[in-house]
Protein backbone atom coordinates (compact mmCIF):
# COMPACT_ATOMS: atom_id res chain seq x y z
CA UNK A 1 0.00 0.00 0.00
CA UNK A 2 1.58 3.61 -1.11
CA UNK A 3 1.68 5.87 2.13
CA UNK A 4 2.43 8.82 -0.08
CA UNK A 5 -0.54 8.89 -2.09
CA UNK A 6 -2.93 5.93 -1.81
CA UNK A 7 -2.89 5.55 1.90
CA UNK A 8 -3.40 9.10 2.28
CA UNK A 9 -6.13 9.40 0.20
CA UNK A 10 -7.79 6.53 1.71
CA UNK A 11 -7.57 8.21 5.01
CA UNK A 12 -9.07 11.03 3.03
CA UNK A 13 -11.86 8.81 1.80
CA UNK A 14 -12.95 7.75 5.14
CA UNK A 15 -13.15 11.12 6.75
CA UNK A 16 -15.42 12.17 3.74
CA UNK A 17 -17.45 9.17 3.93
CA UNK A 18 -17.74 9.85 7.95
CA UNK A 19 -19.14 13.71 7.65
CA UNK A 20 -22.05 12.67 5.11
CA UNK A 21 -23.07 9.07 6.85
CA UNK A 22 -23.73 11.38 10.05
CA UNK A 23 -25.92 13.80 7.75
CA UNK A 24 -29.09 11.96 8.12
CA UNK A 25 -31.05 13.40 5.41
CA UNK A 26 -27.55 13.41 2.52
CA UNK A 27 -28.03 12.88 -0.38
CA UNK A 28 -24.49 11.69 -1.28
CA UNK A 29 -24.65 8.93 2.25
CA UNK A 30 -26.52 7.27 -0.05
CA UNK A 31 -23.44 6.01 -2.22
CA UNK A 32 -21.01 5.85 0.86
CA UNK A 33 -19.13 2.66 1.74
CA UNK A 34 -21.58 1.57 4.06
CA UNK A 35 -24.52 1.00 1.23
CA UNK A 36 -22.39 -1.47 -0.81
CA UNK A 37 -20.01 -3.51 1.98
CA UNK A 38 -20.37 -5.22 5.86
CA UNK A 39 -17.69 -2.29 7.40
CA UNK A 40 -17.70 1.19 6.85
CA UNK A 41 -15.60 4.12 7.47
CA UNK A 42 -14.90 3.89 10.72
CA UNK A 43 -13.51 -0.10 10.26
CA UNK A 44 -10.96 1.88 7.50
CA UNK A 45 -9.93 5.02 9.72
CA UNK A 46 -8.84 2.63 12.70
CA UNK A 47 -7.44 -0.02 10.07
CA UNK A 48 -5.04 2.67 8.66
CA UNK A 49 -4.45 4.05 11.70
CA UNK A 50 -2.86 1.54 12.60
CA UNK A 51 -1.00 0.72 9.87
CA UNK A 52 0.38 4.39 9.74
CA UNK A 53 1.44 3.33 13.28
CA UNK A 54 3.60 0.52 12.15
CA UNK A 55 5.21 2.31 9.31
CA UNK A 56 6.12 4.91 11.72
CA UNK A 57 6.95 3.21 14.60
CA UNK A 58 9.69 1.34 12.87
CA UNK A 59 11.18 4.12 11.02
CA UNK A 60 11.89 6.08 14.28
CA UNK A 61 13.22 3.39 16.08
CA UNK A 62 15.80 2.36 13.05
CA UNK A 63 16.78 5.67 13.17
CA UNK A 64 16.63 7.25 16.83
CA UNK A 65 15.78 4.56 19.27
CA UNK A 66 13.06 2.63 21.03
CA UNK A 67 12.57 4.89 23.91
CA UNK A 68 12.29 7.73 21.20
CA UNK A 69 9.30 6.08 19.86
CA UNK A 70 7.96 5.35 23.07
CA UNK A 71 7.52 9.06 23.54
CA UNK A 72 6.28 9.99 19.91
CA UNK A 73 3.47 7.95 20.60
CA UNK A 74 2.35 9.01 24.03
CA UNK A 75 2.67 12.45 22.61
CA UNK A 76 0.09 11.90 19.93
CA UNK A 77 -2.07 9.96 22.42
CA UNK A 78 -2.07 13.20 24.46
CA UNK A 79 -2.98 15.43 20.61
CA UNK A 80 -5.71 12.98 19.62
CA UNK A 81 -7.15 13.27 23.54
CA UNK A 82 -6.72 17.15 23.22
CA UNK A 83 -8.43 17.06 19.49
CA UNK A 84 -11.23 14.67 21.19
CA UNK A 85 -11.76 17.18 23.89
CA UNK A 86 -11.51 20.59 21.81
CA UNK A 87 -13.35 18.75 19.30
CA UNK A 88 -15.96 17.88 21.13
CA UNK A 89 -16.42 21.41 23.19
CA UNK A 90 -16.72 23.26 19.43
CA UNK A 91 -19.15 20.56 18.50
CA UNK A 92 -21.25 21.62 21.32
CA UNK A 93 -21.10 25.35 20.70
CA UNK A 94 -21.70 25.29 16.93
CA UNK A 95 -25.02 22.38 18.06
CA UNK A 96 -26.04 26.10 20.67
CA UNK A 97 -25.23 28.29 17.94
CA UNK A 98 -27.39 26.32 15.24
CA UNK A 99 -30.46 26.26 17.97
CA UNK A 100 -30.18 29.28 18.88
CA UNK A 101 -30.75 30.84 15.74
CA UNK A 102 -33.66 28.53 14.64
CA UNK A 103 -31.72 25.63 12.33
CA UNK A 104 -32.48 22.37 13.93
CA UNK A 105 -30.38 19.32 13.59
CA UNK A 106 -30.41 15.80 14.25
CA UNK A 107 -27.08 14.26 13.59
CA UNK A 108 -25.90 14.73 17.67
CA UNK A 109 -27.88 15.29 20.44
CA UNK A 110 -29.24 18.59 21.61
CA UNK A 111 -28.20 17.97 25.44
CA UNK A 112 -24.57 18.52 24.06
CA UNK A 113 -25.51 21.97 23.22
CA UNK A 114 -26.81 22.92 26.78
CA UNK A 115 -24.00 21.20 28.61
CA UNK A 116 -21.15 23.14 26.21
CA UNK A 117 -22.91 26.56 27.20
CA UNK A 118 -24.26 25.83 30.69
CA UNK A 119 -21.08 24.42 32.20
CA UNK A 120 -18.13 24.02 29.31
CA UNK A 121 -15.59 23.29 32.15
CA UNK A 122 -17.54 20.46 33.48
CA UNK A 123 -18.53 19.05 29.57
CA UNK A 124 -15.01 18.67 28.64
CA UNK A 125 -14.04 17.37 32.11
CA UNK A 126 -16.39 14.38 31.31
CA UNK A 127 -15.03 14.20 27.80
CA UNK A 128 -11.73 14.13 28.62
CA UNK A 129 -12.22 11.27 31.37
CA UNK A 130 -14.13 9.16 29.05
CA UNK A 131 -17.03 9.60 30.96
CA UNK A 132 -19.31 10.83 28.56
CA UNK A 133 -18.04 10.11 24.57
CA UNK A 134 -20.13 12.29 22.16
CA UNK A 135 -21.40 10.55 19.03
CA UNK A 136 -19.07 11.57 15.77
CA UNK A 137 -16.60 11.96 17.74
CA UNK A 138 -16.42 8.65 19.83
CA UNK A 139 -14.41 7.22 17.79
CA UNK A 140 -11.47 9.26 18.78
CA UNK A 141 -11.90 7.92 22.70
CA UNK A 142 -11.05 4.52 21.49
CA UNK A 143 -8.33 5.48 19.16
CA UNK A 144 -6.64 8.07 22.52
CA UNK A 145 -7.02 3.98 24.14
CA UNK A 146 -5.17 2.22 21.82
CA UNK A 147 -2.36 5.02 20.98
CA UNK A 148 -1.08 5.55 24.62
CA UNK A 149 -0.82 1.40 24.92
CA UNK A 150 1.72 1.63 21.48
CA UNK A 151 4.53 2.19 23.85
CA UNK A 152 3.99 -1.26 25.59
CA UNK A 153 1.84 -3.09 23.11
CA UNK A 154 4.41 -2.63 19.89
CA UNK A 155 7.47 -3.88 21.70
CA UNK A 156 5.88 -7.00 23.07
CA UNK A 157 4.81 -7.44 19.48
CA UNK A 158 8.80 -6.93 18.19
CA UNK A 159 9.75 -10.28 21.07
CA UNK A 160 6.66 -12.42 20.78
CA UNK A 161 4.01 -11.82 18.03
CA UNK A 162 2.20 -15.22 18.03
CA UNK A 163 1.63 -14.72 21.80
CA UNK A 164 0.15 -10.98 21.46
CA UNK A 165 -1.95 -12.28 18.94
CA UNK A 166 -3.14 -14.69 20.78
CA UNK A 167 -4.23 -12.12 23.74
CA UNK A 168 -5.30 -10.24 21.04
CA UNK A 169 -7.79 -12.40 20.14
CA UNK A 170 -8.92 -13.67 23.26
CA UNK A 171 -9.71 -10.17 24.22
CA UNK A 172 -11.73 -9.56 21.28
CA UNK A 173 -13.94 -12.66 22.34
CA UNK A 174 -14.46 -11.65 25.38
CA UNK A 175 -14.87 -7.72 24.47
CA UNK A 176 -18.64 -7.36 25.50
CA UNK A 177 -18.72 -8.26 29.32
CA UNK A 178 -15.32 -6.60 29.47
CA UNK A 179 -16.54 -2.97 28.28
CA UNK A 180 -19.42 -3.16 30.50
CA UNK A 181 -16.96 -3.30 33.44
CA UNK A 182 -15.42 0.43 31.83
CA UNK A 183 -17.17 3.45 33.95
CA UNK A 184 -19.00 5.39 31.93
CA UNK A 185 -22.59 7.56 31.41
CA UNK A 186 -24.13 5.21 29.04
CA UNK A 187 -26.73 2.52 30.97
CA UNK A 188 -25.38 -0.23 29.87
CA UNK A 189 -21.56 0.77 30.49
CA UNK A 190 -18.20 0.78 28.49
CA UNK A 191 -17.44 2.77 25.65
CA UNK A 192 -19.56 2.89 22.31
CA UNK A 193 -16.55 1.65 20.16
CA UNK A 194 -15.36 -1.18 22.38
CA UNK A 195 -11.87 -0.96 22.72
CA UNK A 196 -11.19 -4.72 23.66
CA UNK A 197 -12.79 -5.27 20.23
CA UNK A 198 -11.32 -2.66 18.34
CA UNK A 199 -7.72 -3.30 19.35
CA UNK A 200 -7.75 -6.67 17.44
CA UNK A 201 -8.63 -4.66 14.05
CA UNK A 202 -5.50 -1.73 14.97
CA UNK A 203 -3.10 -4.09 16.10
CA UNK A 204 -3.60 -5.97 12.98
CA UNK A 205 -3.10 -3.11 10.90
CA UNK A 206 -0.20 -2.43 13.25
CA UNK A 207 1.27 -6.06 12.55
CA UNK A 208 0.97 -5.12 9.09
CA UNK A 209 2.92 -2.04 9.16
CA UNK A 210 5.54 -3.60 11.13
CA UNK A 211 6.06 -6.89 9.35
CA UNK A 212 4.85 -5.95 5.66
CA UNK A 213 7.85 -7.02 3.75
CA UNK A 214 7.66 -10.46 5.73
CA UNK A 215 4.26 -10.92 5.68
CA UNK A 216 4.18 -10.25 1.94
CA UNK A 217 6.96 -12.68 1.02
CA UNK A 218 4.78 -15.55 2.72
CA UNK A 219 1.74 -14.30 0.81
CA UNK A 220 3.25 -13.12 -2.60
CA UNK A 221 3.75 -16.69 -3.90
CA UNK A 222 -0.21 -17.13 -2.85
CA UNK A 223 -1.63 -13.99 -3.72
CA UNK A 224 -4.24 -15.79 -6.24
CA UNK A 225 -5.57 -17.53 -3.74
CA UNK A 226 -5.31 -14.78 -0.93
CA UNK A 227 -7.17 -12.53 -3.70
CA UNK A 228 -9.97 -15.15 -4.59
CA UNK A 229 -10.28 -15.76 -0.97
CA UNK A 230 -10.31 -11.65 0.10
CA UNK A 231 -12.86 -11.23 -2.79
CA UNK A 232 -14.99 -14.10 -1.18
CA UNK A 233 -15.07 -12.20 1.79
CA UNK A 234 -15.89 -9.01 0.56
CA UNK A 235 -18.79 -10.05 -1.55
CA UNK A 236 -20.26 -12.52 1.41
CA UNK A 237 -19.96 -8.83 3.18
CA UNK A 238 -21.77 -6.97 0.59
CA UNK A 239 -24.48 -9.61 -0.25
CA UNK A 240 -25.01 -9.16 3.09
CA UNK A 241 -25.78 -5.50 3.08
CA UNK A 242 -27.72 -5.70 0.00
CA UNK A 243 -30.17 -8.60 0.99
CA UNK A 244 -30.83 -6.88 4.00
CA UNK A 245 -31.74 -3.49 1.67
CA UNK A 246 -33.99 -5.34 -0.83
CA UNK A 247 -35.91 -6.43 2.43
CA UNK A 248 -38.78 -9.42 2.47
CA UNK A 249 -37.83 -10.39 -1.22
CA UNK A 250 -34.38 -11.37 -0.04
CA UNK A 251 -35.34 -13.03 3.15
CA UNK A 252 -34.74 -16.66 2.42
CA UNK A 253 -31.10 -15.32 1.33
CA UNK A 254 -30.68 -13.18 4.51
CA UNK A 255 -31.79 -16.41 7.28
CA UNK A 256 -29.13 -18.96 5.01
CA UNK A 257 -26.30 -15.91 5.45
CA UNK A 258 -26.97 -15.74 9.08
CA UNK A 259 -26.93 -19.33 9.89
CA UNK A 260 -23.17 -18.38 8.48
CA UNK A 261 -22.31 -15.40 10.24
CA UNK A 262 -24.15 -15.42 13.17
CA UNK A 263 -24.60 -11.92 14.39
CA UNK A 264 -22.78 -8.32 13.24
CA UNK A 265 -22.11 -5.99 16.11
CA UNK A 266 -20.50 -3.27 14.95
CA UNK A 267 -19.39 -1.64 18.05
CA UNK A 268 -17.55 -4.77 19.56
CA UNK A 269 -16.41 -5.49 16.17
CA UNK A 270 -17.60 -8.78 14.70
CA UNK A 271 -15.34 -11.39 13.02
CA UNK A 272 -17.64 -10.67 9.86
CA UNK A 273 -16.34 -6.76 9.48
CA UNK A 274 -12.98 -8.16 10.72
CA UNK A 275 -12.77 -10.21 7.83
CA UNK A 276 -14.01 -8.26 5.13
CA UNK A 277 -11.87 -5.04 5.85
CA UNK A 278 -8.94 -6.74 5.59
CA UNK A 279 -10.19 -8.69 2.39
CA UNK A 280 -10.83 -4.94 1.10
CA UNK A 281 -6.95 -3.91 2.52
CA UNK A 282 -5.64 -6.78 0.52
CA UNK A 283 -7.96 -6.66 -2.78
CA UNK A 284 -6.79 -2.39 -2.56
CA UNK A 285 -2.79 -3.56 -1.95
CA UNK A 286 -2.36 -5.78 -4.28
CA UNK A 287 -5.08 -6.40 -7.68
CA UNK A 288 -6.05 -3.01 -7.13
CA UNK A 289 -2.77 -1.45 -6.07
CA UNK A 290 -2.31 0.64 -9.79
CA UNK A 291 -5.89 1.42 -10.36
CA UNK A 292 -5.71 2.83 -6.98
CA UNK A 293 -2.41 4.68 -7.42
CA UNK A 294 -3.63 5.86 -10.92
CA UNK A 295 -6.89 7.37 -9.29
CA UNK A 296 -4.86 8.64 -6.27
CA UNK A 297 -3.04 10.95 -8.39
CA UNK A 298 -6.10 12.81 -10.38
CA UNK A 299 -7.38 15.77 -9.34
CA UNK A 300 -9.95 14.48 -6.88
CA UNK A 301 -7.58 11.61 -5.35
CA UNK A 302 -5.36 14.21 -4.79
CA UNK A 303 -7.93 16.42 -2.74
CA UNK A 304 -9.03 13.67 -0.54
CA UNK A 305 -4.81 12.98 0.18
CA UNK A 306 -4.91 16.46 1.14
CA UNK A 307 -7.90 15.65 3.41
CA UNK A 308 -5.87 12.65 4.46
CA UNK A 309 -2.94 14.32 5.56
CA UNK A 310 -4.93 16.56 7.51
CA UNK A 311 -5.03 13.86 10.57
CA UNK A 312 -6.85 15.70 13.54
CA UNK A 313 -7.40 18.90 12.43
CA UNK A 314 -9.36 17.50 9.47
CA UNK A 315 -11.11 15.27 11.44
CA UNK A 316 -12.82 18.18 13.73
CA UNK A 317 -13.51 19.63 10.68
CA UNK A 318 -15.39 16.62 9.38
CA UNK A 319 -16.92 16.56 12.59
CA UNK A 320 -18.47 20.37 12.91
CA UNK A 321 -18.92 20.12 8.58
CA UNK A 322 -21.79 17.03 9.44
CA UNK A 323 -23.50 18.94 12.14
CA UNK A 324 -23.53 22.06 9.85
CA UNK A 325 -23.89 20.50 7.04
CA UNK A 326 -27.67 18.30 8.81
CA UNK A 327 -28.72 21.74 9.82
CA UNK A 328 -28.70 23.70 6.60
CA UNK A 329 -30.15 20.51 5.15
CA UNK A 330 -33.37 20.08 7.21
CA UNK A 331 -33.96 24.08 7.25
CA UNK A 332 -36.05 24.70 4.88
CA UNK A 333 -37.73 21.31 5.33
CA UNK A 334 -38.84 19.01 2.57
CA UNK A 335 -35.46 19.92 0.65
CA UNK A 336 -34.84 18.43 -2.85
CA UNK A 337 -32.50 15.94 -3.62
CA UNK A 338 -30.47 18.38 -5.64
CA UNK A 339 -30.34 20.61 -2.81
CA UNK A 340 -29.57 18.40 -0.20
CA UNK A 341 -26.92 17.16 -3.00
CA UNK A 342 -25.84 20.63 -3.60
CA UNK A 343 -24.88 21.13 -0.06
CA UNK A 344 -23.23 18.03 0.55
CA UNK A 345 -20.92 18.88 -2.07
CA UNK A 346 -20.15 22.60 -0.23
CA UNK A 347 -18.93 20.66 2.52
CA UNK A 348 -16.74 18.15 0.78
CA UNK A 349 -15.12 21.75 -0.87
CA UNK A 350 -15.10 22.77 2.47
CA UNK A 351 -13.37 20.33 4.76
CA UNK A 352 -10.79 20.17 1.16
CA UNK A 353 -10.53 23.60 1.66
CA UNK A 354 -9.78 24.19 5.50
CA UNK A 355 -7.62 20.86 5.20
CA UNK A 356 -5.41 21.93 2.18
CA UNK A 357 -5.06 25.91 4.08
CA UNK A 358 -4.32 23.71 7.19
CA UNK A 359 -1.31 21.72 5.60
CA UNK A 360 0.13 25.21 4.25
CA UNK A 361 -0.45 27.29 7.10
CA UNK A 362 -1.23 25.62 10.54
CA UNK A 363 0.57 23.59 12.91
CA UNK A 364 3.71 25.73 12.70
CA UNK A 365 4.83 23.90 16.05
CA UNK A 366 4.61 20.47 14.37
CA UNK A 367 6.68 21.88 11.50
CA UNK A 368 8.94 23.51 13.89
CA UNK A 369 9.53 20.00 15.51
CA UNK A 370 9.93 18.16 12.52
CA UNK A 371 12.48 20.55 11.45
CA UNK A 372 14.40 20.48 14.27
CA UNK A 373 14.24 16.49 13.97
CA UNK A 374 15.82 16.56 10.63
Amino acid sequence: MNRIITLDMLRGYALVSIMVNHMPISAMRHVTLPNFSIFDASEMFVLLSGFLVGMVWRGIEAKQGRGKAQRRFLRRAFEVWRAMVVGALLMGLLSALLWAVDLPHTAIWDRYAVWSVDHPLLFMAEVGSFWLQPNIIDVLAVYVVLIALTPLVVPAMLRAFWLCAVVSVVLWWFAPPLNQMLPNHRSQGGFLFNPFGWQMLFYTGTALGLFRERIMAVLWPRRHLVTALAAAMFAFGATIVIASRIGEPALPLRQALKVLYGSIDKWSLDGTRYLAILSAAWLIAVPLARPAHWFSATKLGVALQQIGKGGLFSFVACVLLSVLGDALQMTPADQSMTSRLLIDLWACVTLWWVSALWLEHGAPWQKARKARAS
